[in-house]
Formats: structure tokens, sequence, C-alpha cells
């Protein structure tokens, strides 16, 4: 559990029909969605976390991934001088936990830090047979922070695991300023094989719909401490979760109060994870033990051979006193040798300079060979680069006729030229949007998404009206409130460059009403990236 306290309130309910026909759908659905989780492979996981500002109200949008894209989420997001980062956060479309397969119960939020740390923030409660609606607040005393929902056996797991259900997108606020953001905060969720092992059991022998929550993530918290060894090493902890679990189910049965039930089945969980970490020390302690008792048997198996050694020195001495004999026979021969030895070595120093011309020629080869290897590659990449060249030059009149929904358009050398109006603003001296911009911003965004092979540059012109000063701050403002908008429709922010230009480039001279209003512009000029 996290170290931080948490506030939760947790709601959701949903109205639906219990009918033969949704109750057939239901079941299909949970055996094609069970499958699709058995087949997961634990990989890193990567998510955007979000520097949260204090007294800042930020807006966060949740997606789904691809095991249930339609779910949905939004988050909103204060951090406080005294209560820390304050998040309420609401979901739609959640399906039942257990159609993700037989070892999950229920869901659980989590914060992601930049450096990898994970904090189990609370429980997301069910309600209701099929999707349901909900809703936590919770608080954290982090400020930078990525937000997941996972589904989880039981709440009171430490490690997210590999069925992520929702991550936050990139923040907003209501009045359009930038949130600082980290795009690649990396965290490893739970890779026990347990999520993928044939035999896990199944949480709840009747109906999923009818049984409490917390009564089925019991029966998986013992699960849980069963699959670790507690049936080994933590026989008694075990003995007591199985019996609370029992205690809990047999109270539902019994019709008592949702609160007892409640109570008794957390009991059990808490139980079942101490049977589970106990296990693990009590392991840990054996397969130390167990070392040891495989190093005391090295020890004496290296003795042992210590004695062998001595016993084979004892031997070579005896076999060199009679070498020295044989050598002293030997040298007698020494001299008929002698004229051999020369013969040899003078071979052998042909032979060495041989190998040197070989090694020569061999070097030789391998430098023609690497240089004809980067002339490949030299081609290789200039095909490429023709290739996307004449990619962007076939698509340019359909992004043409795209932008033009925009604003006027046109081409010079520094590529496709967007103009926006003054009246794209709501005001001549403000950096808000008039209430028309946001559909040609969202139209912007998605042309400038489906033309990948494009850098933008935003550049916000203004008449000489003001000080230098004030025009630069204008434009700067301006520039930065495009890039940001576009940025949280999705286009990815290393792509853009925004500049406010001042009045420093009239494109008409500022002696008439007229000429000043055609110098107030936006131009998003879209260059070609051909490397």
């Amino acid at each position: 559990m996290a170290s931080f306290t948490k506030h939760r309130t947790l709601s959701g309910e949903v109205n639906m029909q219990r009918s033969i026909t949704a109750a057939l759908i239901g079941f299909f659905l949970f055996i094609i969605t069970a499958a699709a989780v058995s087949a997961q492979v634990d990989v890193p996981r990567r998510t955007t976390a979000v520097t949260y500002p204090l007294g800042e109200l930020v807006m966060v949008q949740f997606r789904g991934t691809t095991r249930f894209p339609r779910m949905k989420g939004e988050a909103r997001v204060k951090r406080t001088s005294r209560n820390g980062t304050e998040i309420e956060l609401t979901v739609s479309k959640m399906p039942r936990p257990f159609e993700l397969g037989a070892g999950y119960a229920t869901y659980v939020l989590w914060a992601v830090s930049p450096d990898g740390q994970v904090d189990n923030l609370g429980e997301i409660k069910r309600r209701g047979f099929f999707e349901f609606d909900s809703k936590i607040s919770v608080t954290t005393p982090l400020q930078t922070f990525a937000l997941i929902i996972t589904a989880e056996p039981h709440f009171m797991v430490t490690r997210p695991s590999q069925a992520i259900m929702l991550e936050n997108l990139n923040p907003y606020t209501t009045d359009g300023k930038a949130i600082a953001t980290v795009p690649a905060v990396q965290y490893f969720g739970n890779s026990s094989d347990y999520f993928r092992d044939a035999r896990t059991p199944e949480i709840a022998e009747v109906d999923y719909a009818k049984t409490p929550s917390t009564i089925l993530q019991a029966k998986q918290a013992v699960a849980l401490a069963r699959y670790a060894g507690a049936d080994r090493d933590a026989q008694n902890e075990l003995s007591e979760a199985e019996s609370l679990s029992k205690n809990a189910e047999d109270s539902w049965r019994a019709g008592r109060s949702e609160e007892s039930v409640d109570i008794a089945a957390r009991q059990a969980i808490s139980t079942a994870v101490k049977a589970e970490s106990t296990a693990a020390v009590r392991k840990d302690a054996r397969e130390k033990r167990n070392e040891k008792t495989r190093n005391d048997a090295e020890i004496r198996e290296a003795e042992n051979k210590t004695v062998v050694a001595q016993n084979q020195i004892d031997s070579l001495q005896q076999e060199l006193a009679a070498e020295t004999r044989r050598r002293e026979l030997a040298e007698r021969d020494a001299v008929n040798y002698s004229n051999q030895i020369k013969d040899l070595r003078d071979e052998n120093g042909r032979l060495r300079d041989e190998l040197a011309r070989t090694k020569a020629d061999a070097d030789a080869v391998r430098s023609r060979l690497s240089t004809l290897e980067g002339e490949n590659q030299n081609i290789k990449a200039e095909r490429d680069r023709q290739d996307r060249l004449a990619r962007i030059q076939s698509a340019e009149p359909g992004l043409i006729a795209a932008l033009r929904q925009v604003g006027t358009v046109a081409k010079n050398e520094r590529g496709v030229v967007v103009t926006l109006p003054e009246s794209f603003w709501a005001g001549p001296r403000v950096t808000s949007f008039a209430p028309n911009a946001d559909t040609r911003l969202t139209t912007l965004a998605q042309v400038i998404n489906n033309n990948p092979d494009y850098s933008v540059v935003i550049e916000s012109h203004t008449d000489n009206s003001g000080t230098p000063d004030q025009l630069q701050t204008l434009t700067n403002d301006r520039a930065q409130a495009i890039a940001s908008r576009i940025s949280s429709l999705g286009v990815v922010s290393t792509r853009i460059q925004a500049a406010g230009m001042g009045a420093s480039l009239p494109i008409s001279p500022n002696t008439t009403a007229a000429n000043r209003a055609k110098n107030r512009r936006v131009q998003i000029i879209l260059t070609p990236s051909l490397n």
C-alpha cells in the first residue's frame, strides 16, 4: 500500500436489464477477452508524467488501452500547499474485471513517478453487472507523476499487473496554459507467471455478478499466497487466511450485512497478503541455508582435491627425476639435431613472412569491402530521400486542399504556408481564441497528424501599434497558444517550433487600418523533413 494518506470516495452504478440475450453476449465476451489476456507478454511500458503547478486546476483525459479502447476517463487535478495533489477521477464504460481472465477481481489506481516508482492510490470498486461508471478521490504528495488504472486480483497489491486499462493523455487547462510533462516514463508491472498460468483458479464457482468484489478478492489473495508457496513456508498464516475467507463467504451466503461481509473479506485479504510475504521471506531464508550447505560441500570437495593434487605433485617430482636422467642421455644427441633445428628456424621465418603478406592482403580486402559497404549505404540513403520527396510531392495537392479549410494557403521556398487572419482571435490585442477557432484548430491538427513528413513552424505577426516589447510579447504568446492547442490535440511537440515576430515583417505599410489588419496575422509553415 502507498505510504501516504488516501481519501477515497467511490461511487458507481449501472442500470441494465439482465436478459438472457445480454447474459450470453457477456459470456462470449468473457471467453474472448480471457484468451487475449492469457497470451500477453510482460514488457516494460512507457507513459507520460505530468508536473502539476501549485494552485492550478488541470484537466487530464484518459484513453483506454488496446484491450478495451471503449473505456474513458477524466481527472480534475489540483496541487495545494496544504493537502498535496488532489485527484478526482471519473471513469466510464469499465468492463467487469473478471472479463480479463481468471486472475482479476477489481481495479486499482496507480501513480507512476518519473524514476519508475509505482504507488497504489486506491481501489475502484465495481458496481453492476456489465459496464459501469465510477469515481475516486485521492490525495498524493507527489507533484510529477502519471496515472494508470489496472485490473488486479485484490486491492492490496504493491505492483501493477500487466492488464493496463487506462493511461493519462497530455493535460490541459481551461485557459490553454501549457503544462510541463515527462513524455517517456518507464515502469515495470507485476511479471509473475500467475497471470498466464493455465492452473490459475476461477475466482468464484457461482455467478460473478452476484458475488461481492471483496469475496472474489479474498479468494484471489489466498490463491496468490498458495501460488507463492505459502502452503509450504507459511502454513499457519495461509490456514488463517483460508478460514477468514471462508467465514466471509459464509457470512455473505447467510445474508449478513454488506459492511460486515466487506470487513471480514478485507481481513482475509490482509492475512493472505501477510502469508504471501511471509512465504517469500521464509523461502529466501531456506534458499540461503541451502546455499550455505552447498558451499560447505564445495569446501569439503576442494579439500579432497587438495589431497589428490599433493599426491600428483609427489608423482610428478618422481617423474621429473627420471626425466632429468633421460635428458642427460639426450644431450649427446643434441649436436646431431642442431642442423635440423637451423633448417626449421629458416622455414619458420619464411612462413612468418608469408603470413604477414597474407594478413596485409586480407586487410586490403576488408578495407575495400568496408568502402563498398559505405558507398552502398550512401546510395540507399539517397534513394530513400528521393522516395520520401516523391511521396511528399504527390501528396502536396491534397495537403494544400485540406489546409484551405483553416486559412489562406500559399507555397514558397520555405514550404506550404497557411495564413490565419486576425479574426482567428477574440480581439486585436488578446491571446484567447475566437469561438469559431476550435473547429479550425482541430482540422489543422488532424491535417498535420496525417502528414508526418512535415515539420511545423508557427510565426505570429502584428502591426506597429504599441511598444516593441509589447508587440513581441503578444506575438510570442499567440504563437505559443496555437502550439499548445495543437499539441494537446495529438501533434507531437518535437515537430513544432513557435516564434513571435513582433511587427518586424509587415506585408503592407502600417498607414491604414486595412493594412494594419493585414499585418496582424499568424503564418503556419509546413516544411518537408527529408532526413
